[in-house]
């Protein structure tokens, strides 16, 4: 098993990220968690309340691309490897500009991973179940699957994939990568789906819903997620993939009369406008490998997650 003893994470001040946080803050073992995050919109100090008064956290703004902070944060606290959750993550954002994702995602990684091999060091890739495209029901992408990605956002993470295994192919080095179905949960950033619809809703304004709304995602809780990444870096094979999901599968508009039903509000609200270019109609992912290889998989009930979600959003969330 690779060491949890100290570990550089990066984007831990993220949605995900903030959720891995307190995940690796309860191993017993772990001696140092060194944060490391540019501080852009999607991160926040705010996310960490709580865990920063931990002795052993170290909280870093910084680019993921400065290697010479990476290797000097390694050095100093003799970090046994990287968890590499930074990234440019908005569908949106990636069509319109997709250079920034180009720059971050894929040229902040292989910095990364040349940090990485120069203090051999393993490497976590956290992925998405974007880069296998849309998956025609009910057949589910297991991780042989081929990359099909269609928008900047799951191109530029498919990229990454592939340098991340040719690191291994090409220098040898210890690297795993996992791919994550869509997550929900606390923390999470106003400009994803259901902060949105919640925010809409409770202002009695009109909920934003692409097309026809059939869309079909595959939703697992973050705090779900986050304990599949630690199982993913403790006992993944070296060089291989695991998918992370909830075999939950529910439409868009699914959740857009879910979030209606639980804040008392008409399905009135809902508005169909102009779908986004090149959206998938469907993800779905084959979660076998991790839990027979791992020994996990998601326990947090949908139903009891999201009416939590929900209540917390609706105090932070609440009319002005």
């Amino acid at each position: 098993m690779r060491s949890l003893r100290s570990i550089l994470l990066t984007g831990g001040a993220g949605f995900i990220g903030s959720a891995l946080t307190r995940a690796l803050l309860k191993q017993p073992h772990l001696e140092h968690l060194v944060i490391l995050d540019s501080l852009t919109y999607a991160g926040n100090r705010a996310n960490l309340i709580g865990p920063d008064q931990d002795p052993r956290l170290n909280i870093i703004e910084g680019d993921i691309g400065d290697e010479a902070l990476a290797s000097e944060l390694i050095e100093k606290f003799r970090c046994s490897g990287i968890m590499h959750l930074a990234a440019e993550s908005h569908v949106d954002q990636s069509i319109e500009n997709p250079a920034k994702f180009i720059t971050t995602n894929i040229n902040g990684t292989f910095s990364l991973l040349d940090v990485a091999r120069h203090h051999g060091v393993a490497f976590l890739q956290c992925s998405t179940d974007e880069v296998y495209g849309p998956i025609v029901a009910p057949t589910k992408a297991d991780e042989s699957f081929p990359l099909k990605p269609s928008s900047p956002y799951s191109a530029s993470k498919a990229s990454t994939d592939l340098i991340v295994q040719a690191a291994h192919t090409t220098f040898g080095q210890e690297v795993v990568i996992a791919r994550c179905s869509n997550n929900y949960g606390p923390r999470q950033h106003s400009e994803k789906l259901i902060p949105t619809l919640v925010h809409h809703a409770l202002r009695d304004e009109a909920l934003p819903i692409y097309g026809s709304g059939k869309q079909i995602r595959d939703w697992i809780h973050v705090d779900d997620t986050a304990r599949g990444l630690i199982s993913v870096f403790e006992k993944g094979g070296t060089n291989r993939i695991y998918n992370l999901g909830a075999n939950c599968e529910r439409t868009n508009i699914e959740i857009a009369r879910t979030v209606l039903q639980n804040l008392n509000k008409p399905e009135s609200l809902i508005a169909h406008i102009e779908d986004r270019p090149g959206h998938d109609a469907r993800y779905a992912v084959d979660v076998t490998r991790s839990m027979e290889d791992l020994g996990w998989q998601s326990k947090t009930p949908f139903q009891e997650g999201f009416e939590e979600v929900i209540r917390g959003l609706s105090v932070t969330l609440s009319p002005d």
